[in-house]
C-alpha cells in the first residue's frame, strides 16, 4: 500500500484529492491501493453526496465565520474539520476483498483495523452505529465510502485536539443518529482522542504496511476535479 501524507492547500483541493486517488486507481494497470493522511489547515464543514444544507448546517454560522461548505464524494451526514482532526483516506481494492462491495462489511473491515491500531494507546474503543469509532459512548470517528467497479475509497475523521463546541455552533442535529447517541447534543456526543498526531500517524501507517513517499500522487486529476467540481458552488450547495 502507498503511503501519501499530505496536505494542500485549499479545502477544495483536499476533498479533491481522496477523489482523485479513487480515480487513479480505477484507472491504473496496477490498482494501486493508498493511505492517505492529511489535516486540514482551517475549519471547515464537509457535507456527504446527498446532504441537505438547510437541514444540517447552520449556514449563517459558517458565513459569519468565514468557514467554508463544501461537499465530499462519499455519502453520510455533514461533519466540522480543522486544525486538531486528522483525516484519513484508504484506497482498497475490490478484485481481492469482493465483499468490500456491502458497505456494513467495508465498515467492519476498515474499523476493526483502525480500532486495533488505535488500542494500544487508547483502550476501550468501540464500533457504533453504522460507521462510528466510540470510547465510552462517546463519538471521536465519523467515516463514509465510496464504491466503484474495482476499488473502494473509505475515510473518515480522528477527533484529537478539536475544539468540540465549534461543532454545535456550525452543525444543525443530524436528521438520522444512531441509537447509542440518545438523542445527545454536538458537545455532550463527541470527545477527542487522547493521543497525538504524530503517534496517531504511526499507528495508521504501521497498521496499513503503508511505505513510500507519495510523489507520484494524481496532481493533474485533483486540479480537474476542483475546476469541474469541487471550487463550484453548484456542487457544493
Amino acid at each position: 500500500m502507498k503511503l501519501l501524507d499530505l496536505t494542500l492547500e485549499s479545502p477544495e483541493s483536499n476533498l479533491a484529492l481522496d477523489e482523485a486517488l479513487l480515480d487513479e486507481a480505477e484507472s491504473s494497470p496496477d490498482g494501486a491501493e493508498w493511505l492517505r493522511l492529511w489535516e486540514p489547515r482551517q475549519q471547515m464543514v464537509v457535507m456527504g453526496r446527498a446532504s441537505q444544507v438547510e437541514r444540517e448546517v447552520h449556514l449563517d454560522h459558517c458565513q459569519q465565520a468565514q468557514v467554508p461548505v463544501l461537499r465530499r464524494c462519499s455519502g453520510g451526514a455533514a461533519i466540522v474539520t480543522g486544525p486538531g482532526c486528522l483525516m484519513y483516506s484508504l484506497v482498497l481494492g475490490l478484485r481481492d476483498r469482493p465483499q468490500l462491495r456491502i458497505p456494513e462489511q467495508a465498515h467492519r473491515f476498515v474499523l476493526g483495523h483502525v480500532s486495533r491500531a488505535l488500542e494500544s494507546l487508547s483502550p476501550g474503543i468501540a464500533l457504533e452505529g453504522t460507521s462510528d469509532l466510540a470510547i465510552k459512548g462517546h463519538k471521536f470517528s465519523g467515516n463514509s465510502l465510496r464504491c466503484k467497479r474495482n476499488h473502494i475509497l473509505y475515510h473518515g475523521t480522528l477527533l484529537y485536539d478539536f475544539p468540540l463546541e465549534q461543532i454545535s455552533t456550525l452543525l444543525q442535529m443530524p436528521p438520522r443518529q444512531p441509537d447509542y447517541r440518545q438523542e445527545r447534543e454536538h458537545h455532550d456526543f463527541v470527545t477527542n482522542l487522547e493521543i497525538g498526531a504524530g503517534p496517531l500517524r504511526q499507528l495508521l501507517v504501521t497498521q496499513w504496511h503503508a511505505t513510500g513517499d507519495g510523489a507520484d500522487w494524481p496532481q493533474e486529476r485533483t486540479g480537474h476535479l476542483v475546476a469541474t467540481r469541487y471550487g463550484k458552488e453548484e456542487w457544493n450547495q
